[in-house]
């Protein structure tokens, strides 16, 4: 069995994404294309987004680091550090309400 610091990895992308010029990391910890269950850690540093795009399905996200907000056309949520939020299956943005990190939970499909 594999072990994952999701502490270490959060400090990791979010020194990562203060580095950027887009003021974002990501890494996918586990899973892919070709499975079932993918799980990605996004660092954001304050104020920066991820556009408006279609839900990828079931998937939630978990805040490590800081605070977000997750937005559709008509309804907002925020979340600060050990939320979870459960993304809503239409278009939505995140933006970063200082800086942050989340835990992307994605259900691609299911098991042949």
């Amino acid at each position: 069995m594999e072990s994952t610091s999701l502490t270490e990895l959060a400090d990791t992308h979010l020194a990562k994404a203060r580095a950027a010029a887009s003021g974002r990391s990501a890494h996918t910890i586990h899973g892919g294309h070709d499975h079932v269950l993918r799980q990605t850690v996004v660092a954001l540093v304050h104020e920066r987004r991820l556009d408006d795009h279609e839900s990828p399905g079931d998937a939630t996200l978990q805040v490590l680091v800081g605070a977000v907000r997750l937005g559709t056309e008509t309804e907002t949520w925020e979340g600060k550090a050990g939320d979870l939020l459960a993304i809503p299956p239409r278009r939505h943005d995140l933006t970063a309400l200082s800086d942050a990190v989340v835990l992307l939970t994605v259900v691609i499909g299911s098991r042949p």
